[in-house]
């Protein structure tokens, strides 16, 4: 019998700095990721191109399906006005277009504070930075006179019923995120975001992930010592399931993308205390190599139809629930980006470490929401505490030296 472990927590992790996500699509992943070097180690891009229809940092081209590192930071807008809105996205722009290229800024003189906090050196790499700005449904309150051209599908974030939601960690009216190839890229990023757009916008919540590299080769895991990402779609499919294409929604948002981010806490010191028989069955998959419970390899496809029963297979595995590999469940499929996270030690004394789910898609209900619904209640739950996140939309791309973020939106 396995250790329990939710209910006991979950009154001494409250109001802590970390607890946990709202229990979500836990895992999945990319096959991409599965694409190493032959030392094992995953490929790192120099730098990708900050203008086109689309964000760089949701579809990553290339041998690697993500950078390693990343950095989810929610703002409250606090400018005065629907001008200053735009002002704030004009300097955002100018900033993520720099750091995504990389440089050198000119030196101001013994008079003034530096140009740059050289936390990077006198020249800015790129790094493979991305930045990636994704609005919140506040941002389309009152304010600014935006309700008119708020993106159809775009909502709060539900509270599900194993959620523990944390107020201090939901939500905002933009969302950056922030991936690149080393940590210190990422703080100095944040840093010279914040810097240049202070009085427009204030953090709300941060968080810092890392993506495993693959261990010994294949998908990278998660906390919880499983292969995740395996069955993220990919290639074109990735694209048909990710990006706004409907008329239905306002003219500046086609080209975007609705964002989902969880944040979920792993109770690892009752997770491994637990049978790796239960933990496979929980999963559907061997946590060595990443196989279905039915197959040999990690990427073979189980076949439910063969196991109705869920004999080899639980039915209230995590896999089988979150992709029932049926047509009629085929649409609702979402492309994943997520990382770990530590954020070290609670009240409690437990590690507070787990996972920044992250996940992008066509429409929320269709999507995220439906499979979450299938997941409510999984044998998972158990050792997973969803807390915060929220649902956010992704800005269609900058297109050119001119254009700037939501300028359809704003200009």
């Amino acid at each position: 019998m396995s250790v329990s472990r939710r209910h006991f927590l979950k009154g001494a992790a409250a109001g802590s700095a970390g607890t946990a996500l709202a229990g979500g699509v836990l895992l999945g992943g990319a096959r991409a990721d599965a694409r190493a070097a032959g030392d094992g180690s995953v490929a790192e891009a120099a730098s990708y191109p900050f203008h086109g229809i689309h964000q760089a940092g949701v579809l990553t081209p290339g041998p690697a399906a993500k950078q390693p590192y990343a950095c989810f930071a929610a703002f409250d807008s606090i400018a005065g006005s629907r001008a200053g809105v735009a002002r704030l996205m004009q300097v955002l722009t100018t900033r993520a277009r720099f750091l995504a290229t990389g440089g050198t800024l000119p030196d101001l003189g013994v008079g003034h504070p530096p140009a740059d906090s050289d936390v990077l050196g006198p020249a800015v790499p790129a790094d493979g930075l991305t930045v990636t700005v994704s609005a919140g449904a506040s941002l389309f309150d009152g304010r600014y006179g935006l309700a008119g051209g708020k993106p159809s599908k775009l909502t709060p974030m539900r509270a599900f019923p194993d959620d523990s939601p944390d107020p201090a960690w939901l939500h905002g009216d933009l969302l950056v995120q922030l991936c690149a190839n080393h940590p210190d890229t990422i703080h100095h990023a944040i840093r010279d975001i914040t810097r240049h757009t202070r009085g427009a916008m204030q953090l709300r919540w941060k968080i810092e992930g890392y993506n495993s590299p693959p261990r010994p080769s294949g998908t990278p895991r998660n906390l919880l010592g499983f292969k995740d990402g395996t069955a993220n779609p990919a290639g074109p499919l990735a694209s048909e399931l990710t990006w706004v294409d409907d008329r239905a929604e306002p003219a500046w948002a086609q080209g975007g993308s609705y964002q989902v981010v969880r944040l979920i806490r792993m109770l690892v010191e009752f997770w491994d205390r637990v049978s790796i028989n239960e933990q496979q069955n929980m999963f559907g998959r061997r946590r060595d190599s990443g196989a279905p419970l039915d197959g040999n390899a990690e990427f073979d496809t189980p076949d439910y139809a063969a196991d109705p029963h869920g004999n080899v297979i639980p039915l209230d595995a995590h896999i089988r629930l979150a992709n029932p590999r049926t047509r009629a469940t085929a649409s609702q499929r979402l492309v994943r980006r997520s990382y770990n996270y530590d954020l070290g030690m609670g009240r409690s004394g437990n590690l507070q470490t787990g996972h920044i789910f992250v996940a992008y898609q066509q429409d929320i209900k269709r999507q995220f929401e439906t499979v979450q619904e299938r997941l409510a209640g999984e044998p998972l739950t158990d050792y997973v505490q969803p807390f915060g996140g929220g649902y956010f939309f992704t800005l269609p791309g900058v297109r050119h030296t001119r254009d700037w973020y939501a300028s359809g939106l704003l200009a």
